[in-house]
């Protein structure tokens, strides 16, 4: 069994007038318990079950929906979109674009995972079209996938980084000014940026990159989050520490990504806003 020995403090970081607190993410978690945001994912395959698993466990409702003729629809009952590009094919592509305008019409955050972007050019086009017409809130990937965005000839090992969230932090910063959206660069310390401040996560566990779908459901949880505040920036960093306690706790009592992969559902159910405020590590 691995055990990561958790210090428990109460973390607070300023950056140019940038506040945040494990409370702070506590507090966004009490609202989603008690609003239970509908979360519309167009994502991808691999991930569905255990995102929409992971989004009714920390306390939102999911619906996975990517049929052109419906995805409008969909969106306009929704409090957050996620677009995720993990297994892409042309005609979710059209309902990709078609979702994103809905959500602008309704005022909602589109959250953008440009999954594997930098692995092959209909990946990196599509996830550069979206982002260009979509008005997307917030991109979560990792950092081989955000220097793609910029068209820096960056390549991913499938959907894997060949770079480290260090080498991405210029990139990030110029995409979010560009744009005028938060980025989020998860990795083994998580950094957010929306073009000014950065807010770095150092919660999580080594076990997290051994189960398949551990950034599309931090993604999907990003979501959550904005859906119920609209400071994005403060939202996404507390997603990310939310998650990554969860996955601290799930390491201390799984055996093996087996056993962790359903430990860390049940933890994102059970993470309390006090425990947030006393694990989280903001740098």
């Amino acid at each position: 069994m691995i055990y990561q020995k958790r210090k428990v403090l109460k973390s607070k970081l300023y950056f140019e007038g940038i506040t945040m607190t494990g409370k702070d993410a506590g507090k966004i978690l009490e609202k989603i318990r008690s609003q239970r945001p509908l979360i519309h994912n167009i994502t991808n395959y691999v991930v569905m079950n255990y995102t929409a698993n992971a989004l009714l466990a920390c306390g939102a409702s999911p619906v996975m929906a990517h049929a052109y003729n419906e995805v409008q629809e969909m969106t306009a009952i929704a409090n957050a979109l996620v677009i995720n590009i993990g297994t892409l094919e042309n005609d979710w592509i059209h309902s990709m674009i078609m979702a994103a305008g809905a959500a602008n019409k309704k005022g909602i955050p589109v959250i953008l995972d440009p999954v594997g972007a930098g692995a092959t050019t209909l990946r990196t086009r599509a996830a550069i079209k979206i982002l260009q017409t979509g008005n997307v809130s917030v991109i979560r990937g990792n950092a081989s996938e955000i220097m793609a965005l910029a068209d820096t000839n960056a390549q991913t090992k499938g959907v894997d980084a060949l770079h480290s969230a260090n080498d991405a932090i210029d990139i990030a910063k110029m995409i979010a000014n560009t744009y005028s959206l938060v980025v989020a660069i998860t990795g083994p310390t998580d950094i957010v940026t929306n073009g000014k401040e950065i807010i770095k996560v150092h919660n999580g566990n080594k076990l997290m990159s051994y189960v398949t779908g551990t950034g599309c459901t931090a993604t999907a949880l990003v979501a959550a989050f904005c859906a119920v505040d609209n400071d994005y920036m403060k939202a996404t960093a507390s997603a990310l520490v939310f998650f990554g306690v969860a996955g601290e706790m799930a390491s201390k009592k799984a055996l093996a990504p087996g056993s962790f992969m359903i430990t860390l559902l049940d933890e994102l159910y059970s993470v309390t806003p006090l425990e947030l405020e006393q694990y989280a590590k903001v740098e």
